[in-house]
């Protein structure tokens, strides 16, 4: 794409947030304004199906009049910045706990993250697991090892049950909603893991010792730095299992600054 045509796009994306006008367009007049408006209509409403498709959760919580309100807002004040709107939308938790008229359901910005971790975690490159490389976990010491998670696994501790939240709305049957208003009630907390098994993204509950663990791991620290911050009372063992079953791992492999040269002095 030219700089000239990059330019002419992002004037565009400013005129349609209200954020500005592309100069041409000034110079047509109010046929050019009644255009504008057009485009500015259409790409609202497209903007509120591509959250809602991105975010089915929070569409429920909040009712589709109300979804819509809160994605033409949001759209106004982070417009998207490319064509793909399947990418849009990562704002969105941060805005809304910004929202001083949401303070009333502070679980919305955590369910928020959660529809788009599961949103872009299946719209992540595909990588095959390289399960055969973990048998380095029984020929190489902890810190000379890096254990690689799956691509677009994301974790987070939320102080509000958004994993009971999710699975109520899913299921959609009325008793599924009871236990969150107790987790609610009871000011429960959840921490999850959004990965993928196989095209479809799942939520799954983890502990503190797992998210320590894995939150590690994903810094890009070696095995023993991230056993050393899951604490006593981990258990490698039943994770590594889990993480296989789950299909967390991508593989093991030797970290590069464990492997020592050659030595360059002569031989004797």
């Amino acid at each position: 794409m030219s700089e000239a045509e990059a330019r002419r796009q992002r004037q565009l994306l400013a005129a349609l947030s209200l954020r500005g006008e592309p100069p041409a367009l000034r110079e047509r007049g109010a046929r050019a304004e009644r255009g504008l408006a057009a485009y500015r209509a259409n790409a609202s409403a497209l903007a509120e199906r591509a959250l809602a498709a991105a975010c089915p959760t929070l569409q429920a919580m909040l009712g589709e009049a109300d979804f819509a309100a809160l994605a033409r807002a949001f759209w106004r004040d982070h417009p998207p910045q490319r064509g793909d709107l399947g990418e849009w939308g990562g704002e969105l938790p941060g805005w809304i706990a910004a929202q001083a008229g949401l303070a009333e359901w502070p679980w919305l910005a955590d369910s928020a993250w959660l529809d788009l971790a599961l949103h872009h975690n299946e719209r992540a490159a595909d990588v095959s697991p390289e399960l055969p490389s973990l048998a380095l976990l029984g020929e190489a010491e902890p810190a000379q090892i890096d254990l690689r998670l799956a691509a677009g696994m994301q974790l987070r501790v939320s102080a509000h049950p958004i994993a009971a939240i999710h699975a109520a709305h899913r299921s959609g049957a009325p008793e599924a909603f009871a236990p969150v208003r107790a987790a609610l009630a009871a000011g429960q907390g959840e921490t999850v893991c959004v990965s993928r098994a196989g095209w479809r993204a799942q939520v799954h509950r983890v502990s503190a010792h797992e998210v320590a663990f894995m939150l590690t791991l994903l810094r890009g620290a070696s095995l023993a730095a991230a056993l050393e911050a899951a604490g006593e009372g981990f258990d490698f063992g039943a994770w590594l299992q889990r993480a296989i079953e789950a299909e967390w791992l991508k593989g093991a492999a030797r970290r590069i600054d464990s492997v020592k040269p050659h030595s360059t002095e002569p031989s004797t």
